[in-house]
């Protein structure tokens, strides 16, 4: 069986999940390469849109995500990726999880939870 990585141009979209949790951490993007090196090394890797190369999770911070299962759906053109989090955090913004701000009833988005790390420690900023 082969992923479809036609219909984003070589990408395929890869949700991020805490095995324990079932959080949802992050999504990014993954080609035909950055998919095999996360299932070569166990640990995750993207494709950057913006940059233009692979980049695994964690090579400047540290916080690295330990793959624990992998899933595709129903088209085979998106992931489900199960991961242990290594470290306090997974958003480049400080947060555990990339998805911090939640909608409140007057249509405004609020942070919905403390910062779990510094950035500006963790990327010398």
């Amino acid at each position: 069986m082969s992923l479809d990585y036609k219909k984003l141009d070589g990408l395929i979209p890869a949700v991020i999940q805490d095995a324990a949790t079932n959080r949802v951490l992050m999504v990014g993007f993954m080609n035909d390469v950055a998919f095999q090196r996360t299932r070569d090394t166990g640990f995750v890797t993207f494709y950057s849109r913006t940059r233009n190369k692979l980049w695994m999770k964690g090579e400047s911070s540290g916080h690295r995500l330990i793959v624990r299962e992998i899933s595709t759906d129903c088209d085979k053109d998106t992931l489900l990726i199960k991961v242990e989090a290594i470290g306090p955090g997974v958003c480049h913004n400080g947060y555990a999880s990339c998805f911090y701000r939640k909608l409140d009833d007057a249509g405004h988005w609020t942070e919905s939870e403390p910062r779990a790390y510094d950035p500006a420690e963790v990327y010398k900023s």
